[in-house]
């Protein structure tokens, strides 16, 4: 059976995140994370594709992406991988793929899911053990949310600015939510929704976005239809 395309949603936040092959590292240096980054931010200005948080890790990019049409976002890790791959071929004296199959992506209901998915994401180098803290890691987004250093990849989403009228005010509460932590149902809701594939919201998000694209936005409802009434 052909496998389901991924659910691309104009306009609309995607959890998006990519595997080494095999989960082998993908950024062995500094200097590998910087030469993604660079083409990250040249590729989502070139395709109109909004970078609202990233981490890389060793094995996996994880990405909260919002592109202006359905084509963006498949064409931006069409390019990047197009650039990045060759360049840690070459560095590295290997052949081959890199990444492990096809990247995955999650549709997300903005007010319900955005700001979660990103500190899910920036405290991903906690979770796995790659850092104490999240300030303490580098290559993800949470210094451009917490104030600590502007990030040019990055673009803000109209979400983020509502937790402040300030910078200031912004930066401390965000900083606020990431020391809350996330609750393990969160996590794995987030979690699920990437493996799956299907849209992460309410029922009625999910409802607007299979009228939206043609298609379905969730698992089918388990259980046989209702009988129809025979009328005499």
């Amino acid at each position: 059976m052909a496998r389901l395309s991924r659910l691309v949603v104009p306009q609309q936040p995607h959890y998006v995140s990519q595997v080494g092959h095999d989960r082998q590292p993908v950024f062995r240096d500094a200097e590998d994370c910087s030469a993604y980054l660079n083409w990250l931010r040249e590729g989502a200005r070139k395709f109109r594709v909004a970078i609202h948080a990233y981490v890389l890790l060793p094995e996996a990019i994880d990405l909260l992406a919002t592109p202006a049409d359905a084509e963006g976002l498949p064409r931006l890790m069409q390019w990047l991988s197009r650039y990045y791959v060759p360049y840690f071929n070459r560095k590295y004296g290997r052949t081959g793929t890199l990444w492990g199959g096809r990247y995955r992506a999650a549709v997300l209901d903005a007010p319900s899911w955005l700001l979660d998915c990103c500190r899910y994401l920036e405290m991903q180098p906690v979770r796995l053990g790659a850092a104490a803290e999240p300030q303490e890691y580098r290559w993800s987004s949470f210094a451009h949310h917490a104030g600590i250093q502007a990030d040019p990849v990055i673009t803000d989403h109209p979400l983020y600015w509502a937790l402040g009228n300030t910078p200031f005010e912004r930066e401390a509460a965000y900083r606020h939510r990431m020391e809350a932590g996330m609750s393990a149902a969160e996590t794995e809701r987030l979690a699920s929704a990437l493996r799956s594939g299907w849209a992460l919201g309410p029922e009625a998000f999910r409802s607007e976005m299979e009228r939206k694209t043609g298609r379905r936005a969730g698992p089918a409802r388990r259980g046989r239809p209702p009988k129809a009434e025979v009328v005499s």
